[in-house]
């Protein structure tokens, strides 16, 4: 295919070659083009050519902006597009690939392919691509085939990159109902569309010419290099788009509603390039320069190099971070693309209404309030105010830079020589209306939409709602003088209840709970790298916590940092306060613009924030946010979304909010986060409320619970005496009528599970409660199922061999039967399956026994044989194990772990206690039985 292609395209090239080599022109052309592609890769090569003897040559031709280079369409039709069904690749051995894709000879996209009804799915292709595809094989080494895809007649998965065991698979899917996945394809499968649109001659090559990105990084010293492949939904966005404007032509707008975890900034930098060649079909560009507008004052760095390292030209982009003059210069002399701030936007609107002879596409990153924060009224002004509640009335009106953008763009009316291309995850009302699509209905839709729910799903982000706890303060006023002047009740009201929030005493006592929650659940968590943030209510109140934190922590004796942040000065008390002057200390100078990259070093753990860095401000090891501050609508989603990114060994992330409630967070994200998990269970007194509910049973007494917590936390506690405990309790428990059983027995399901999530945030500590926790967790299990149904709890109860085996037998026979089907068609080796369970796990407890001088009984065998049934079963982990790596499985297996561990107390309460107990047995059995979980899982044994 490559000689057939140059010879159609390039025929007098290949002569003059062929008179430099003579018979041996193919032999010798072929080491040059291997050379060159271990050298510069595939892409480059592609894109790009090679030289040899003084010839050119290209190795593919790629669209003409139109159609009136009749030279270039040729060449253009005469790229081949070849595909080779299990491609064997290896000198060492008969291994195959599925399907091989070729462009003009040279493989460019490699495939395992799937089917659910002969028993495999993407999973099986991604572990096989990690466990039995070497990386260092020529093809497979990274930079010689473009992408490589996993792919089941469902889902689609790639990676640029093969790195064994630690290989990335990124979801390729179209989304399905608003989440990850593919919808139904009612003409197949639902993969479908990616040999249907994908794999098409056209579109492949557009891919190859303009959406692969090669990123390169220095990182101590080492450059890294990173092959970027779009998503779907960039390639999809991005290309209609573009589509769209060139059949429309300057004058038109389009709002892009990408969530956070979209990869919006490569998005950004592809619409850029691509605008920037855009012609239509009479070879005329549609547009003269593309406008990038950020919402930093300080330019976006991140989009600036992004955009940058997009161009294949050099000279491409222009950054304009100076004077407007610099601007006025670009736009005048048609620079291709220009990237600029927000602050420079209404000249922007000014010089392009002056240009009308020229064409415009204004891209906006992300249409919100800035990070910085700084008012476009007054950036230096200095608070004055003599109290905290007109500090808060002073500070309530924040910059919007979406409102500023949508006045300025109304001051001026519709251009018709500018068309809009807003990025935003939070569209507001207005934003939909200038930028969105009118439906025949009348409303204002997105062009482009990804949403929070999908980048959850797919793991680009974590949820931020998982874990939400809402405090209320409670507090009573006295009259000091003897009049009893009338004021308006509304009024009056909301100043009694500023007052009482906002009282110094109150910064005092949520100063305490903050830092003490902080050292207690966060500092350890994210291997003890953990930081947190506090949202106060104006600058003020920022500068007051700041010196209230380093009082107590200092207290204390805490080894932790903090910082400020909020713009401007601040005068209370006849001193006068700044960001860099309170972050400072003496030797160690810190700069307001050097905050966030502070913040980033390991001892700073908590910042403060006053209108700053709640939009805009990635830092992924923030896991915890305490708000001191109304928030409300597009607000409290961006401010709460700075939690949401993800990191190594983050799993979870945790809220504690003095002045929300939950509804109101709920209704604020429900436009834009389909699936919303927020319990308003927050107040810890409703845990008195039900132990009262509980106790008006009368089926126990308190002193029945201190006996049966007595047993339960003594070093000598025996299984025998809780049950003796318990049988009473539920002797009386059988004698009450139908509905009373039930009341009770959701009363006291709810306690447990309430007190389970409250246990992790309350900062009192009640031990009638944790006793009552106890006791209810396990009498729950011994509980007789209701009468109208199947008695399911009592399986708990049933003889250990007997059911134990059951168990296991069933496994077996399933992994058996996906044995006969997998083994043909995965190719791999059929004498690595079928052995012995007994075999591993007899391994596991050799190494206990070694580790730990311990002799376990059968009993104790057969618990860990069920205890790893459980687990190797549980559809979590299976399905977590196709699209994550080890280490992120993990994660979510140590969960799952202690929460089978939780329902098989009953089977072996001996080893239970031991494991929960001792901390350093309790680790080392998790982490040799996530070995032996993870192994099966990735084998396909279940």
């Amino acid at each position: 295919m490559l000689f057939q292609f140059i010879y159609t395209t390039q025929p007098r090239e290949w002569e003059k070659l062929k008179a430099q080599h003579g018979a041996e022109v193919k032999q010798k052309f072929l080491r040059r083009l291997v050379k060159e592609i271990e050298r510069r890769g595939t892409l480059d090569v592609l894109r790009k050519g090679i030289k040899d003897y003084g010839c050119k040559f290209q190795l593919a031709y790629f669209a003409p902006a139109s159609a009136l280079n009749v030279e270039h369409v040729r060449a253009y039709r005469g790229n081949i597009l070849s595909v080779i069904r299990q491609l064997k690749y290896s000198e060492k051995s008969e291994k195959s690939l599925d399907l091989v894709l070729f462009l003009n000879g040279l493989p460019v996209v490699t495939a395992e392919l799937k089917n659910h009804l002969t028993g495999q799915t993407v999973e099986d292709a991604v572990r096989q691509y990690r466990k039995d595809r070497n990386p260092r094989e020529p093809l497979l080494s990274f930079g010689r085939c473009l992408v490589h895809l996993a792919v089941d007649d469902d889902l689609v998965y790639m990676t640029t990159r093969l790195e064994g065991k630690n290989t990335r698979f990124l979801p390729f899917n179209q989304g399905r109902d608003g989440g990850a996945g593919n919808p139904d394809n009612p003409g197949g499968y639902r993969s479908a569309y990616l040999w249907e649109e994908i794999w098409q001659k056209d579109l492949l090559l557009e891919i190859i010419a303009r959406f692969l990105h090669l990123k390169e990084e220095e990182k101590n010293g080492k450059t890294t290099k990173t092959l970027i492949f779009p998503r779907y939904h960039q390639l999809y966005a991005v290309r209609r788009l573009v589509a769209g404007a060139k059949k429309n032509g300057p004058g038109e707008s389009y709002l892009i509603q990408h969530s956070a975890g979209s990869g919006k900034s490569n998005t950004i930098a592809w619409l850029c390039h691509q605008l920037s060649g855009l012609h239509d079909d009479a070879d005329r560009r549609v547009f003269d320069s593309i406008i990038v507008i950020s919402d930093r004052r300080v330019l976006d760095r991140q989009l600036q190099n992004t955009i940058q390292q997009f161009e294949q030209t050099k000279g491409v982009v222009e950054k304009i971070d100076k004077h407007s003059s610099q601007l006025k210069q670009a736009l005048e002399e048609g620079k291709n693309i220009i990237v600029t701030t927000l602050q420079k936007f209404p000249f922007v609107t000014e010089e392009l209404g002056s240009l009308p002879g020229k064409k415009f596409a204004v891209v906006i990153d992300e249409a919100h309030s800035s990070q910085t924060g700084e008012s476009t009224k007054s950036l230096k002004a200095v608070l004055t105010a003599a109290n905290l509640e007109e500090a808060e009335k002073q500070d309530a009106v924040e910059e919007d830079v979406e409102e500023e953008i949508i006045r300025e763009m109304q001051r001026r009316g519709r251009q018709p020589n500018v068309s809009w291309f807003a990025f935003t995850a939070t569209p507001k009302t207005k934003t939909l209306e200038l930028f969105g699509e009118k439906q025949p209905d009348g409303s204002f839709v997105p062009f482009s939409l990804y949403t929070m729910r999908q980048a959850i799903e797919e793991g680009f982000i974590l949820d931020v709602l998982e874990n939400y706890m809402t405090f209320k303060v409670y507090f009573s006023l006295f009259k000091k003088i003897e009049a009893d002047p009338k004021y308006d009740k509304k009024k009056a009201t909301y100043l009694l209840r500023s007052f009482a929030d906002l009282h110094d005493h109150a910064i005092t006592k949520k100063t305490e709970l903050i830092v003490e929650h902080f050292c207690n659940h966060t500092k350890g968590k994210i291997g003890g790298r953990a930081k947190a943030m506090l949202i106060t209510r104006s600058r003020l109140h920022a500068v007051r916590y700041k010196l209230a934190f380093d009082r107590y922590i200092k207290q204390k004796g805490y080894h932790l940092k903090t910082l400020v942040a909020f713009s401007g000065a601040v005068n209370d008390g006849g001193l006068e306060y700044t960001e860099a002057g309170m972050n400072s200390t003496p030797g160690n100078p810190i700069p307001e613009s050097a905050t966030a990259d502070t913040f980033a070093l390991d001892d700073y753990r908590i910042i403060i924030a006053a209108n700053k860095f709640q939009t805009g401000f990635d830092q992924p090891l923030l896991h915890t946010m305490y708000v001191d501050k109304k928030l409300g609508g597009v607000n409290a989603v961006q401010t709460l979304s700075r939690l949401n990114r993800v990191y190594p060994g983050k799993d979870d992330t945790m809220v504690l909010d003095f002045a929300n409630e939950a509804w109101e967070i709920q209704e604020a994200f429900a436009p834009y986060y389909e699936k919303t998990i927020l319990s308003e269970g927050t107040d810890p007194n409703k845990l008195y409320d039900l132990q009262r509910a509980i106790l008006e049973f009368h089926l126990f007494v308190t002193e029945e619970v201190d006996r049966f917590a007595g047993v339960f936390f003594s070093s000598q506690a025996r299984q025998e005496k809780l049950y003796a405990l318990l049988d009473p309790i539920v002797t009386r428990y059988t004698e009450l009528s139908a509905e009373e059983q039930d009341n009770f027995k959701r009363q006291l399901t709810d306690y447990v599970r309430l007190y389970a999530f409250l246990a992790q945030v309350i900062t009192f500590t009640d031990a009638e409660l944790e006793k009552l926790y106890v006791f209810g967790r396990m009498l729950l299990r011994k509980l007789p199922a209701p009468r109208n149904r199947l008695p399911v709890e009592i399986t708990e109860n049933i003889n250990m061999n007997s059911y134990r085996i059951q168990k296991m037998t069933e496994g077996k026979i399933n992994l058996a039967g996906g044995e006969g089907v997998l083994e043909p068609l995965s190719g791999l080796d059929a004498g690595r399956r079928g052995e012995p369970e007994i075999e591993p796990l007899s391994q596991i407890i050799q190494d206990i026994n070694t580790k730990y001088g311990t002799n376990f009984t059968e009993a104790d065998k057969v618990f860990f044989a069920e205890l790893q049934t459980r687990l190797s079963t549980n559809q979590t982990l299976i399905e977590g194990a196709r699209v994550n790596s080890k280490e992120n499985l993990q994660l979510a297996y140590n969960h799952m772990f202690m929460d089978e561990l939780q329902t098989m107390i009953d089977t072996n309460f001996e080893i239970y206690k031991r494991i929960t107990d001792d901390e350093d047995f309790g680790k080392f059995i998790m982490s040799r039985m996530f070995e032996l979980v993870y192994d099966r899982l990735q084998q396909g044994e279940i």
